[in-house]
């Protein structure tokens, strides 16, 4: 079962949209999926159920915010309780022996990291990197109450910034997936990211090594790839202004990146949440349609080599 994280500081870069329809291609190839939505706009969570759906049967108890309310309550929780699998896009990846299923969001989990901050408090040095680890690894402790045979892939989808809950996900990780527009304000924070997943794995391994709960293993999350997302074509490649931040990315930053992007279209990616169902899944006339649905489908080939899935 592979962890992967998706992220990038910079709101708007199609980070949903890649996270849905990366999950329910992969689902349609016959693999078991698992997404969680840790960010608070819910955007993917209200990609597979309505807003009014989640407010009648989930809203209350079954989210991730729950889940982190348990453990800021003393208790344990479960996990694996919190999974859904929704009815409209499992109706079609079914018929391929796959399976995706969500944890879902909450609006009010932007005011989750307040209350776990407070629990990073200790009364000396000892307890304060026994709290560190325990707070940290929430997440990655309740993923491993899932069987690894059940599932393929853990996409988790992440809040535009580097806050406890983003870095729960980032210690629970095999990998990291950038998503990111090809414009100056969406690369410009990438290797800022980078510094800050650096700066996160060597606090926490430094409190491994020397800290007393010596049954908490290491972590060396790896960045998978930089995707570019909203890619406008001319004559089959990437508009020129567009093609200058891709060329800048791929020559100076440390990072891999995808030779597959993902194509802008604001009508279809608009439109998909109304039916619960991915871009991806679906097959269109129009040749320009077409061609996203080709774009997440390239992307997922290549997805697929790199994870090792």
């Amino acid at each position: 079962m592979k962890i992967i994280s998706v992220i990038n500081y910079k709101g708007g870069v199609g980070k949903t949209t890649l996270t849905a329809n990366l999950g329910a291609e992969l689902a349609w190839r016959g693999k078991k999926v698992l997404l969680i939505d840790m960010d608070a706009q819910a955007s993917l969570t209200f990609s597979f159920i309505t807003p009014s759906e989640w407010q009648s049967t989930y809203e209350k108890s079954d989210t991730i915010k729950s889940w982190f309310d348990d453990f800021m309550d003393g208790k344990s929780g479960s996990l694996s309780k919190l999974i859904n699998t929704p009815h409209k896009v499992n109706d079609r990846v079914s018929l391929n022996s796959g399976q995706l299923d969500v944890i879902y969001s909450h609006l009010a989990l932007i005011n989750l990291d307040l209350d776990l901050a407070t629990k990073l408090v200790g009364a000396n040095i000892g307890q304060a990197k026994a709290n560190f680890l325990k707070v940290h690894t929430r997440l990655k402790d309740g993923l491993t109450e899932i069987q690894n045979a059940k599932y393929d892939v853990v996409l988790i989808d992440c809040p535009p910034n580097f806050n406890i809950v983003t870095k729960t996900a980032i210690v629970a990780s095999d990998h990291i997936l950038v998503p990111t527009r090809p414009d100056e304000l969406s690369t410009l924070g990438i290797d800022y990211l980078m510094r800050s997943i650096d700066q996160l794995t060597s606090d926490f391994n430094d409190y491994v090594k020397h800290g007393e709960q010596t049954t908490t293993q290491e972590i060396a999350p790896t960045v998978l790839g930089v995707i570019f997302t909203m890619i406008q074509e001319y004559s089959s490649a990437p508009i020129q202004a567009q093609q200058q931040f891709v060329n800048r990315v791929r020559k100076t930053s440390r990072l891999p990146t995808f030779e597959s992007y993902m194509k802008r279209n604001d009508t279809i990616f608009a439109d998909a949440p109304a039916y619960g169902s991915p871009v991806v899944l679906k097959a269109y006339n129009n040749a320009s349609h077409q061609s996203v649905v080709d774009s997440l489908e390239a992307i997922c080939d290549e997805f697929i080599r790199k994870a090792g899935i």
